[in-house]
């Protein structure tokens, strides 16, 4: 057995699911502030998206495009939903917007993937195009890295975190 390897306190201090993630970042204010300008922009391409779209089936896969992306209503909702939700984790804080940021980008994820698995067949229900999927997942990881460096924690927390930094 490995001896520097890092053991649990009896009080639980510095015990967390992910030892690497940094707490008390010296830029996690503006790792929030990115994470509230990713929910800004979702929010507002779901909206032009449903301007652009009403009338139109709710995952009509026809030639709607806004700001060079594919879309629809479905996808212009699902949109301003996550949006929402990762502006509202933003003004909460208290580490929800950490949650909420790593979440989201991995839903995120997930449909930009799955979108672009089916992009030219009938299963594409939110009518993506490579650019949205490039552009959706581009949000996803700046999301993802807000979430992983926004984390505040105690002076303990921090000083574990140190701790197990210099020890990998």
């Amino acid at each position: 057995m490995r001896e520097n390897r890092r053991r649990p306190s009896p009080n639980g201090v510095g015990d967390t699911d992910m030892a690497h993630t940094p707490v008390n970042h010296p830029a996690r204010p503006i790792y929030r502030a990115i994470g509230g300008l990713i929910g800004l922009y979702l929010v507002a391409f779901g909206v032009i998206g449903l301007l652009t779209s009403t009338g139109e089936p709710f995952f009509s896969q026809g030639d709607t495009q806004i700001l060079g992306q594919g879309t629809n209503l479905g996808f212009s909702l699902f949109n301003i939903v996550v949006g929402a939700i990762v502006l509202a984790g933003t003004a909460i804080g208290r580490n929800l917007d950490v949650l909420v940021n790593q979440w989201s980008a991995y839903l995120i994820m997930v449909v930009s993937l799955a979108g672009l698995a089916f992009i030219r067949t009938e299963a594409n229900i939110f009518n993506l195009s490579v650019a949205t999927v490039i552009v959706q997942m581009v949000l996803s990881l700046v999301l993802l890295m807000a979430g992983m460096y926004g984390k505040v924690g105690s002076d303990e927390e921090h000083e574990a975190w140190q701790k197990a930094r210099l020890v990998l």
